[in-house]
């Protein structure tokens, strides 16, 4: 059974539950305790269901460690280990762990070995009861995925032991090592679960029956094997790794484990597909033969392990009673076949643990991060889209048979109207079926929000402040394009509020304000835009000082004087910094004119709202697709160009009377009781204006909280356009955001209104400093 299309839903699904564990444990860390059963208990899930779907798929390095992590959380379950605040710090490190491991195999790449090794290590402390703590150096023997020492193993023991006792696991050639190359069979990986005896069936049968599909050899899987004083006798904690030396298919193997799939955890893989298969002689480790699964007769139970110390195992046979008794003395460790050279330094540890990384997967064999372009799709979506099919096609129906009426009897002006109505219920089922084909590429903005409790958790914790983060409008719904365009100004946006905007705990204090400060994420929708609102309680923009900083920069004049939303533009200014320290969270100056360049790029504007000593506010303004927009058709000279019809404030015929110039340079006009600048379109993009027009057309337009007016020949009309990039095919245009094919079949230019804005600053400046 081919289960490659199955794997893009498997990462989607894991993802999503690596969110919910991600949020579960926030909720402990904040220091939610109601309900925390509820809450172990989920998380617990998530970890069984990754692992489960993993072994699935042959993830058996996923597999073997979110078994250690679901072996952690089930004694967290029953009591016999506590969610303390290290244990859930360690478990968001599990978390951020599962998704490198995750996306390295989605993506054909490596996850980090060293961080794997690392968490397993305090997962294994915390198992066997220990503190946790940090591991200074990694430890001397490798550690291999199918070989790893029982938790608690001691070097004590290791000494007492001979040296050849570990030699066939730790010293056995990895396969690409043996004369045989590319060896046909399968590595099997079979961990019976807790009940499968219960429910009829038989680990040793199933072996047998593996065992006559050719020669298998075999080891048993204790790993898991916990401390004499917390094994749960109603637990199983054995496996069996099998290396079946076999050219069978792979679907007389999984046969074998049809009936105990739901009862055990199973992972089938080619020998040699980046795991290590026992060697032909390595009879110690792995068993004499098939047929000690072959007979029937039961396998006699080994005598416990004897308990040395604390945490101490001794198994019978492993080392004499003299040994034990003795004092332990340095031993040869064992070496491995290929050790790495040791560091220079004498206080260097000793070599690195070797760890068996994921295998790197063919780009082709496992999809990208979007690579499938698929999208969940609620059924309530699909069956209006269904509905809108049925009722486009009785209009066809219904204008099939004008046509033949029109064919048979000739056209008479009393069929007009009904022309009319056919065409004009046409029109409506196609803009509704439009609307909801676009309602299918809408997700909610929690897909975007959702990282942002991580985020403010860590981040709060490395800042040394309290803070409390409040999300609304998560289910605010926009565009795909969109959203996965904007998740990374919004994590500028936060980082810069969380460490320049909200204020340490002292200086909090002693503005009468609470020790702790709130983050606001909001999204709502309004006048056909998604408004996003990233909004704090802190310190507020210091105008002043940021116009010292301007000048000191030399982007404001030392006379001149700026109005506040002028001055709050200058933090969009390349470079621009007021941080008096760098650190690597913020204060380089570098990013706040990428994220207004990124939403201006989206056809959106960034407006800020800043009172000093209550906080500050970014407002984002976003069109809800990127695909199709309302727009206004204007005349420039002998062009017709598109202008956002969300962007426009009013259209009015202006008398030249109220038009003046402002020190010579910038031309304004007297709107009411206001001042706007204005840009003559023609002079921006170079073209022919027409004869003396003695009363000009004024579109007044807004963006990042100004407002401009355009000098325009003529208005057209609105109508929806199909935006069409002009970077794909062209290089990109200041000025201009894109282009759309109109009903006549010419092609319309689109306007970018922050671009004109910065246009008309440059033309306004060229000509002040020409006279």
């Amino acid at each position: 059974m081919d289960l490659t299309e199955f794997l893009a839903p498997f990462f989607e699904e894991c993802f999503e539950m690596l969110q919910q564990m991600e949020g579960d444990l926030l909720a402990l860390d904040g220091g939610d305790t109601s309900g925390m059963a509820e809450r172990i208990g989920s998380i617990f899930r998530v970890a069984h269901s990754i692992k489960g779907g993993a072994g699935t798929f042959g993830f058996s390095r996923i597999t073997e460690y979110t078994h250690k992590l679901e072996a952690l959380l089930d004694a967290m379950r029953d009591g016999s280990r506590q969610m303390t605040p290290e244990a859930v710090r360690v478990l968001l490190e599990t978390v951020d762990v599962l998704r490198d491991m995750l996306a390295a195999e989605r993506d054909g790449t490596t996850a980090n070995a060293d961080e794997i090794e690392r968490t397993l290590t305090i997962i294994r402390q915390m198992l066997n009861g220990e503190s946790i703590a940090e591991p200074v150096s990694a430890p001397a023997q490798p550690a291999a995925v199918l070989a790893e020492d029982l938790p608690g193993e001691p070097e004590a023991v290791e000494a007492a032991m001979p040296d050849d006792a570990f030699e066939p696991v730790v010293a056995a050639p990895p396969f690409e090592e043996s004369p045989l190359e590319d060896p046909p069979g399968w590595h099997v990986v079979f961990r019976p679960g807790d009940d499968i005896a219960g429910q009829g069936s038989d680990p040793l049968r199933i072996l047998r029956e593996l065992a006559q599909l050719g020669p298998v050899q075999t080891r048993v899987l204790d790993d898991d094997l916990p401390p004499v004083h917390s094994i749960n006798p109603r637990r199983n904690y054995l496996g069996w790794a099998i290396a079946l030396r076999a050219d069978v298919p792979r679907d007389q193997v999984e046969d074998v484990f049809a009936w105990v799939m739901d009862q055990a955890e199973v992972s089938i893989e080619p020998l040699g597909a980046g795991v290590e298969p026992a060697p032909e002689a390595d009879a110690s480790v792995w068993g004499e033969s098939p047929a000690e699964f072959v007979s029937a007769e039961p396998t006699p139970v080994p005598t416990p392990p004897a308990r040395v110390g604390p945490d101490e195992v001794v198994r019978p046979g492993d080392v004499s009673p003299q040994a034990v008794a003795a004092p332990a003395q340095p031993a040869a460790k064992p070496t491995p076949a290929a050790p790495a050279p040791a560091p220079a330094s004498a206080s260097a540890p000793a070599q690195a643990p070797t760890v068996h990384a994921v295998p790197a997967r063919a780009a082709a064999a496992a999809p990208g991060g979007d690579a499938g372009g698929s999208i969940r799709v609620g059924i309530d979506k699909v069956d209006a889209i269904i509905d809108l099919v049925g009722e486009l096609v009785i209009t066809q129906s219904m204008l099939g048979q004008f046509s033949e009426e029109v064919e048979r009897d000739g056209f008479e002006v009393s069929m007009l109207q009904r022309l009319k109505d056919g065409l004009s219920q046409l029109e409506r089922n196609t803009r509704e079926l439009q609307e909801n084909v676009m309602r299918i590429r809408m997700l909610p903005i929690s897909v975007a929000f959702n990282r942002f409790p991580r985020l403010v958790h860590d981040l709060s914790r490395q800042l040394g402040k309290q803070i409390e983060l409040k999300i609304s409008g998560e289910n605010t719904e926009l565009d795909k394009t969109v959203l996965e365009k904007i998740g990374d100004p919004l994590v500028h946006l936060v980082r810069n509020a969380l460490d320049h905007g909200l204020e340490p705990v002292d200086e909090r204090r002693a503005a009468g304000k609470p020790d702790t400060g709130t983050l606001r994420l909001n999204a709502y929708h309004k006048g056909g835009n998604i408004i996003i609102e990233i909004g704090e309680d802190g310190r507020g923009i210091n105008k002043a000082r940021v116009l010292a900083k301007a000048r000191e920069k030399g982007l404001v004049g030392a006379d001149e004087q700026l109005s506040d939303d002028r001055i709050h533009e200058l933090i969009f200014a390349p470079g621009f910094s007021t941080a008096e320290q760098v650190t690597d969270i913020s204060g380089r100056g570098v990013g706040m004119d990428v994220v207004k360049r990124n939403i201006h790029a989206l056809g959106g504007g960034l407006e800020i709202r800043s009172a000093e000593g209550k906080g500050t506010t970014f407002v984002i303004r976003l069109p809800l697709t990127l695909s199709i927009m309302d727009s206004q058709l204007v005349v420039v000279g002998e062009q017709t160009y598109i202008l956002p019809l969300m962007s426009i404030v009013e259209s009015l015929q202006i008398a030249p009377d109220f038009l003046s110039r402002v020190a010579g340079r910038a031309e304004v006009y007297k709107l009411r009781e206001d001042y706007i600048p204005v840009i003559r379109l023609n002079r921006i993009f170079n073209i022919p204006a027409r004869a003396v027009n003695e009363r000009p057309l004024l579109v007044v337009i807004e963006g990042d909280g100004q407002k401009v007016g355009l000098m325009i020949d003529d208005l057209l009309g609105q109508q929806q356009v199909v935006i069409k990039s002009l970077e794909t095919n062209f290089r990109r245009i200041e000025g201009l955001s894109g282009s759309t094919i109109l009903g006549d079949g010419t092609v319309a230019l689109i306007l970018d209104i922050g671009g004109l804005f910065q246009m008309g600053r440059r033309l306004e400046n060229r000509k002040g400093a020409a006279a």
